[in-house]
């Protein structure tokens, strides 16, 4: 018996047979030369012609991908066609003498090369450049492009890391799980494997030692693989699987724990298609509206008249309900031309989101205009929050600039420990808190949180980060006067928006900590509600405080899951 463990990023336990993604396309010999006599004028010509090709192919492929899929396959095929990285490889080839798959693996390494320097979001597109080059070297040698099998029956999909063209191709009815040795939880690979539904497994190191035709059993909500099937597994894919043809109903909005607490269970979303999926799945308003979607891809910053229409879309499928709209959160893996530093040596620490006010005044103010030119023209409740706050007086900016323009209630996204740490005064200068945990915890544990191999400490279920929760709610309680006060009493509501409020156990764990709402993709919203259904406030507190006080993460989601057999019993 063999059993191997990873991160788990998306819930689920099914049985199948493992199928291995193709081995990566073979590098070129460094000593891959033009043959004596060759046309060198017409070898380099055929790079151009073969990126055009590739280029052709991934767009075709986005014309059949759903959502995320079709951006990312559009922007892979625009890399594809990128004339800095033919443009490099001919050279090679005119100047080198390099053969034309030697010429263009050696360019994209250094387009590649050069986009990791610059760190965040950049270095994020190494990965694609390098997908881009592998399929021109197989396109070049007649090779098939890398790619997911092609099996005839369903498989358990086993990958180094996928590509994002191949992650955005996935077919659920054919791929049943996915598991991959490198990854982090917020990969492209764990992103849409969670919008698919698909029970995903991440870094789990040893995956490979498990053989093509290997029959397993993936338990995706523990994050484990094993090869020993036994009866109770079977039993246990079974009841999964029904609850997929049933899925747990969402009726009428609003979560309530078993003594009738309530607690509000929010969408996040990143424009007006999202929106509708929200009000479609029940939720009780948006408690994360991403607005780059505005400004991403851009030389030049929207206008206020066109961030207005498209707030007032968006607003537009949530009559009466409330919409958190989260300020422009620019830098780090997300650079924009027009108002981020692309020379930054650290931009995860550097001048980011609000922080790009300071130089830049009028982005923020200009979205602010528009997003109260919105308010007045929909019958949406829109709360505004800044992201990356770390100090009061930040903080007493932001609300002001909120005040100014009737924007209330006005908050701030908690992701900096010192944001946490003095809650108390951030809540006493502003309405409500918003707990960011995906980057709370990569600043709480010093870990870059798209580094695979440092998954395990980018985990939201790390007791010193829960305690940074329960010091944000804690400090929640002392701002609206009553210390005694829990839930709905709170007067300055702390919400949590990171993947950390979709995940059913720690869901419970937050609400024991004194956290009002919970704002998560909207297919997580049905075993969050139905898990929180299952316990009271008491019963939360104990768990919460039992996560709280153990000594690793593993330690406290094991205690967490202990006390909820409901997660065993639904497969979460």
């Amino acid at each position: 018996m063999a059993q191997y463990t990873g991160v788990a990023v998306s819930p689920g336990r099914v049985i199948g047979t493992i199928r291995s993604m193709a081995p990566p396309v073979a590098e070129p010999p460094a000593k891959d030369t033009l043959p004596e006599g060759a046309d060198a004028a017409a070898e380099a010509e055929r790079i151009p012609v073969a990126a055009a090709a590739v280029q052709a192919a991934l767009t075709r492929l986005a014309e059949r991908a759903p959502g995320d899929g079709k951006k990312i396959l559009e922007a892979t095929a625009q890399m594809a066609a990128d004339p800095s990285l033919t443009q490099t490889a001919q050279g090679l080839v005119l100047s080198g003498g390099k053969s034309p798959a030697r010429a263009v693996w050696e360019a994209g390494d250094q387009v590649a090369t050069m986009l990791e320097g610059l760190g965040g979001y950049m270095a994020e597109r190494a990965t694609d450049v390098r997908d881009v080059r592998a399929r021109i070297v197989a396109e070049l040698r007649g090779e098939q492009a890398p790619g997911i099998p092609d099996a005839s029956e369903p498989f358990v999909l086993t990958a180094i890391d996928l590509a994002p063209a191949d992650t955005a191709t996935l077919d659920p009815t054919r791929v049943i799980a996915l598991i991959t040795s490198d990854g982090g939880p917020q990969s492209h690979t764990a992103i849409l494997a969670r919008q698919l539904g698909l029970p995903a497994i991440v870094a789990a190191k040893s995956i490979h030692e498990f053989t093509d035709g290997t029959e397993v059993f993936v338990d995706a909500g523990l994050g484990t693989v094993t090869d020993e099937v036994t009866d109770e597994h079977h039993l246990f894919a079974e009841a999964w699987a029904e609850l997929q043809k049933n899925p747990l109903t969402y009726e009428g909005g609003g979560g309530a724990l078993a003594d009738g607490t309530r607690v509000q269970l929010l969408a996040n979303i990143g424009g007006a298609a999202d929106a509708e999926k929200a009000a479609a799945a029940h939720a009780d308003g948006v408690g994360l509206f991403r607005t780059e979607f505005l400004f991403l891809d851009r030389e030049d910053e929207p206008s206020v008249e066109e961030q207005t229409a498209a707030y007032v879309e968006a607003f537009a499928h949530l009559p009466g309900k409330k919409v958190v709209v989260r300020t422009i959160d620019a830098g780090a893996d997300k650079p924009l031309p027009f108002l981020t530093d692309a020379d930054e040596p650290n931009p995860a620490l550097g001048v980011r989101a609000y922080r790009t006010s300071w130089e830049k005044r009028s982005v923020l103010t200009n979205q602010l205009d528009a997003i109260a030119a919105a308010a007045k023209q929909s019958r949406a409740t829109p709360w505004v929050m800044a992201p990356m706050i770390a100090t009061v007086t930040e903080t007493e900016d932001f609300a002001a600039l909120c005040q100014e323009r009737g924007l209330r209630p006005a908050g701030i996204m908690v992701e900096t420990p010192s944001a946490a740490i003095t809650a108390d005064r951030h809540l006493a200068a502003c309405d409500f808190a918003s707990i960011g945990t995906n980057d709370l915890t990569q600043y709480t544990m010093a870990a870059d949180r798209q580094l695979g191999s440092l998954a395990h400490l980018n985990n939201p279920w790390q007791p010193s980060v829960l305690s940074l929760v329960k010091a944000t709610c804690d400090g929640a309680r002392a701002a609206g006067g009553d210390p005694e006060a829990v839930g709905e009493e709170v007067a300055k509501p702390v919400g949590v928006c990171g993947e950390a409020a979709g995940d059913p156990g720690l869901a419970v764990v937050l609400v024991g900590l004194g956290v009002s709402s919970l704002s998560m993709t909207p297919r997580s919203l049905p075993a969050v509600a139905k898990v929180l259904s299952t316990v009271t406030l008491e019963q939360a507190q104990a768990l919460a405080a039992q996560a709280v006080g153990a000594r690793t993460a593993e330690e406290a989601m094991h205690a967490v899951r202990a006390g909820l057999p409901v997660l065993g019993e639904l497969g979460l």
